[in-house]
């Protein structure tokens, strides 16, 4: 076998030891399950074995699912397919509380999705005492629920509450509060484990589960009749429509089967419920979208899928940050916390130590929520130096620029620098629209110069969005990939564009917001129709947040250097009008919103003087365009080849400005609605509307051939 292995001792215990061959971790496969069915199948038949022990050689118990043979022939994959596939894994385990003989659990590390799933079937779990030790069925966070028995397991085991919690959040919990729940039954030393398991089957302990006792009933199974579970499932309905909208249907999912399994008395038959279940969001575009994008396309970039190849590993041991600003300041906390030597610089001492205290708010934050403590603050701050001196950056591996966004700045703080730097050092620019190619003529070795553009706050935000300038050398990009993993981030890799790709792609969801707001359509409308397919935040407290003058300078710029080759947005007007009468964004006192001092923001009522509203207005057509002008906007980023993985263009888009999940980005999207109806959607817009939303001669010619993006 190359994923398991049977120990029997004189004792009459077996011990079953999961150890994936293939893979570093414990996987849920078509291989693994056809072992599995033979392991337990032996271990049944074998008169000499009393218990069995079930662990793991890795240092984790198992991760669950191979997550890409749930994306892999995704169109082939029929109701009954899935159906089947999921029954498969149940019955693997209704074998084990079949069998006749108690099985345990020794769960020495992580166990989630199918790897705790696996547990639960287990007459006991004993977990290890160890913080990595994580135990919990996060399914819902890649579109699915548990399908071989999770859900049904956890009802009976834990109850309606716990369950519901720790199903719809998807969260894991550690050794403490999974006993707390009574999600596993003990929790002991690590070294103690195979022996507290022997000592526990040594006491003969009865291998018959509770609802598979004639007459047994769920303690919790009267359902609506109980106000109490009643309230809870309305509340629970309530917040999934709060937290995920109506665009995932996982949560929803989750909270029907869970309900059905409660009055289902049946065991068999609740399980047969909850495998319908999990074949409907199987085969659903959504967890296709959710799982490609946001487990496999997310790893593979991390694990550096865009690293040129034939380029040795770096390591940046000293980095120069230049600018100790809101983001400077968040690139040298993030850098020195991954363990870099850090000189932060800005045009004068008491500046780059303010920019050096953040790192020291950062951690307060996290020391008082027991997440850190203050020697492990003390350590990352003695490795930031704060400074106004240049000549500090002598050693340094990389530099990071974030300084103001103006060219002649960013190309004076460049020759300071290079002046000092090694001559094996990158150059990087933290900049959000100015040119790579175009700042790179500033610096005497353009092939060691790049754009790393981080995003807002930095010590939060995941993404990183690499810029390739024309001249920029692929040691440069492999370089720059390093650093990146690193500081443990996700890395994209555009081209050179105006806007690279992520301010590109996103000023088109903010001036669609500004085109509604001149159309007539009610503010409140317009900010409710972006949420609704899933945007986080409406496109008017986007813009107030930004404040007018970037986007509106980003516009001025491109109309300058293009003059009418530049298609201005269509959403402008409404800025300039707002700037007209004096309110410029949340920075001024107020633009779209009001912020009222001690009270909750709210629009602004002189909106309806500026914009009058006016009948007529689709909500479905407005949720369509939002999604339809970033994805068209990301498609032309494919064709101009500012990108060049449709991996990228969805990363970019959910990790970088939120769009929403459910799509698996904006590529994912068309390919989700199809391309040739997503052109034809267009060219009405486009008629309606404006050439913003027309299809280009390339996209038609891919629609003609039926030729998506992945």
């Amino acid at each position: 076998m190359r994923h398991l292995k049977i120990e029997k001792g004189n004792d009459g215990i077996a011990t079953l030891i999961m150890d994936n061959a293939d893979e570093s971790v414990n996987l849920v496969s078509e291989q693994f399950v056809t072992e599995f069915e033979a392991a337990t199948a032996e271990l049944t038949a074998d008169e000499s074995v009393k218990g069995v022990i079930l662990t793991s050689a890795k240092k984790a118990f198992m991760a669950g699912a191979d997550l890409k043979l749930m994306v892999e022939g995704y169109e082939k994959l029929t109701l009954d397919d899935a159906y089947a596939f999921s029954q498969r894994a149940t019955n693997m385990h209704r074998a084990i509380e079949k069998s006749g003989k108690p099985w345990v659990a020794a769960i020495n590390g992580l166990a989630l999705g199918g790897g705790f799933e696996l547990a639960l079937a287990c007459h006991r779990r004993i977990l290890a005492d160890d913080p990595k030790a994580l135990v919990g069925l996060p399914e819902v966070n890649v579109g699915l629920l548990p399908g071989s028995g999770g859900t049904q397991r956890m009802i009976r085991i834990a109850g309606l509450k716990t369950s519901m919690d720790l199903l719809l959040s998807g969260r894991s919990v550690g050794p403490a509060e999974a006993l707390k729940l009574k999600i596993v039954d003990e929790v002991v030393p690590a070294a103690d484990l195979i022996a507290r398991a022997k000592a526990w089957l040594a006491t003969s302990p009865d291998a018959t589960k509770p609802w598979d006792v004639k007459g047994y009933r769920f303690a919790e199974s009267r359902g609506f009749i109980v106000p109490e579970i009643s309230a809870a499932f309305m509340m629970a309905a309530g917040g999934i429509a709060g937290k995920a909208g109506y665009n995932m249907p996982a949560p929803l999912a989750i909270l029907e089967t869970i309900y059905e399994g409660s009055i289902i008395n049946n065991f068999d038959k609740a399980l047969s419920y909850e495998s319908k279940q999990f074949a409907t969001l199987l085969t659903s575009p959504v967890s296709r979208n959710i799982i490609r994008t946001t487990f496999l396309s997310k790893q593979a970039a991390e694990r550096g899928a865009r690293r040129p190849e034939g380029v040795p590993k770096s390591e940046v041991k000293k980095v120069g940050v230049l600018g100790a600003g809101m983001m400077g300041a968040g690139i040298a906390y993030v850098s020195a916390n991954a363990g870099i030597e850090v000189v932060l610089i800005d045009r004068d001492v008491p500046t780059a130590q303010k920019g050096k205290d953040y790192s020291s708010k950062v951690f307060a934050k996290l020391i008082e929520k027991g997440r850190s403590t203050q020697d492990a603050a003390d350590a990352v701050l003695a490795r930031i130096t704060a400074t106004d001196d240049f000549s500090k950056l002598d050693g340094c591996d990389l530099i990071v620029e974030a300084v103001f966004e103006d060219i002649g700045i960013k190309a004076e703080t460049t020759k300071k620098a290079e002046a000092v730097i090694p001559a094996s050092a990158i150059y990087a620019s933290n900049t959000s629209t100015l040119p790579i190619s175009e700042l790179a003529k500033a610096s005497s070795r353009p092939d060691q110069f790049i754009g790393i553009h981080f995003f807002s706050p930095v010590d939060r935000m995941g993404l990183v969005e690499v810029i390739m300038g024309k001249q920029t050398a692929k040691a440069t990009l492999a370089k720059a990939l390093d650093y990146i993993a690193q500081l443990r981030k996700t890395p994209i890799v555009v081209n050179d564009s105006r806007g690279f790709y992520t301010s590109r792609v996103f000023q088109t969801l903010i001036h669609e917001g500004g085109a509604m707001l001149d159309e007539g359509v009610p503010p409140a409308v317009i900010e409710n129709a972006a949420k609704a397919v899933g945007m986080p935040v409406g496109p008017l407290a986007l813009l107030d947040e930004l404040s007018f003058d970037l986007p509106l300078k980003i516009v001025d710029q491109a109309i300058e250097q293009e003059g009418d080759k530049y298609a201005v947005p269509a959403g402008v007007s409404a800025l300039r009008k707002m700037k007209a009468i004096g309110r410029g964004g949340r920075k001024t006192g107020g633009g779209f919103y009001e912020y009222p001092e001690g009270g909750k923001k709210h629009l602004w009522a002189g909106l309806a003087e500026n914009f009058p509203v006016k009948a007529g207005y689709d909500i479905e057509e407005l949720k369509q365009r939002f999604l339809y002008t970033q994805a068209m906007e990301t498609a032309r980023c494919i064709e101009e080849g500012v990108l060049e993985t449709s991996q990228d263009g969805d990363l970019g888009a959910v990790y970088g400005w939120g769009f929403p999940a459910w799509t698996g980005g904006t590529l994912s999207y068309i390919d989700t609605v199809g391309i040739k109806k997503f052109v034809a959607e267009s060219d009405r817009l486009a008629q309606k509307l404006g050439a913003r939303f027309l299809p280009s001669a390339w996209l038609r010619a891919k629609a003609e051939k039926g030729e998506g993006f992945y």
